[in-house]
């Protein structure tokens, strides 16, 4: 009677696990705190947290793949002083899923049209990978928006030759993202990081979830689109016209940057060759962290987010 009891519970554990691992939608994934939509333009929806209050807000914008909960350790401790703000990108999280002309002007767009929406000026923009290009983008088209810029192992201090972004739109398909296999998800987001902790399981998690939403194909695209967004739209030798003071922060074990498979080098060499090039950019490196640096060494980011916020 005994057995059969632990057997029994250890059945309602596993199948209240494997729940948890399969969503109808992906605006179904429970991301820990409460978000809300805004309509920014007529057929794009973005979802948005919204935590803490004070003086400055920052925009939190995801990566490549990523969403809202990728910064979750970074409000924790921010929203005590600053108001703060993250976006799903359109095809990513809650936010809308179309198809959307993805570029890095698109993005940057959409951020305007969702800080006029929610009467946000002079905002702290924080861009990670991606979402750090997309952050550059957005401070040279719209200025006057962007008072200050935090970038985390920034997409756009890389530079590709034409063959090379090729390279990039023949690997990136739409079905090998939906293809993705449970093993290699867990192999892909380990490989963000230094060491990863156990409290980022919960992206592999929510990753392995999403497969069989009913949006998840357009999500595929869009993550293919934004890589060739990345690619198509360089800001490289635009970084003399950023003029917003900006915080610069690399893992120093960033297997991501540069691409390892067309460039080599040490991740500093192409984060202070982009940094050279923006005229009021502090840059630090970080050691023993990979990509998900905010993640991994969030206690030491937020330290660095917070002196350079008071500077």
């Amino acid at each position: 009677m005994r057995c059969s009891f632990v057997f029994t519970l250890i059945f309602l554990i596993m199948g209240s696990v494997q729940a948890q691992l399969k969503v109808e939608k992906m605006s179904d994934v429970d991301y820990g705190v409460p978000t809300k939509t805004l309509t920014v333009a007529n057929d794009v929806t973005i979802a948005y947290s919204d935590e803490g209050m004070g003086k400055e807000t920052i925009l939190f914008v995801h990566g490549l793949a990523s969403y809202i909960p990728a910064w979750k350790k970074n409000i924790a401790d921010l929203k005590t002083d600053y108001r703060c703000i993250a976006i799903d990108l359109p095809g990513y999280g809650k936010s809308s899923k179309g198809n959307y002309e993805v570029s890095m002007d698109f993005f940057a767009d959409m951020i305007q049209a969702f800080c006029d929406k929610m009467g946000l000026k002079q905002i702290v923009l924080a861009g990670h990978s991606m979402g750090g290009q997309i952050s550059i983008a957005t401070a040279l088209k719209y200025p006057n928006l962007v008072s200050k810029l935090i970038l985390m192992a920034p997409a756009g201090f890389e530079t590709f030759n034409k063959g090379e972004k090729q390279w990039f739109r023949d690997v990136m398909t739409v079905d090998g993202v939906r293809l993705t296999t449970v093993e290699q998800i867990r192999v892909n987001y380990a490989y963000n990081f230094y060491n990863m902790p156990d409290d980022a399981s919960f992206m592999i998690d929510d990753r392995i979830a999403i497969r069989h939403a009913v949006d998840f194909q357009d999500y595929c695209y869009h993550v293919t689109q934004g890589v060739k967004a990345m690619v198509d739209n360089p800001v490289f030798d635009f970084l003399p016209e950023v003029k917003q003071k900006t915080l610069c922060i690399f893992g120093e074990n960033d297997n991501l940057i540069p691409n390892r498979f067309l460039n080599g080098g040490p991740t500093k060499k192409y984060a202070e060759m982009g940094a050279e090039k923006m005229p009021n950019c502090e840059l630090h490196m970080i050691n023993k962290a990979g990509h998900f640096v905010m993640f991994e060494k969030s206690a030491e980011v937020n330290k660095l987010m917070r002196n350079f916020l008071k500077s």
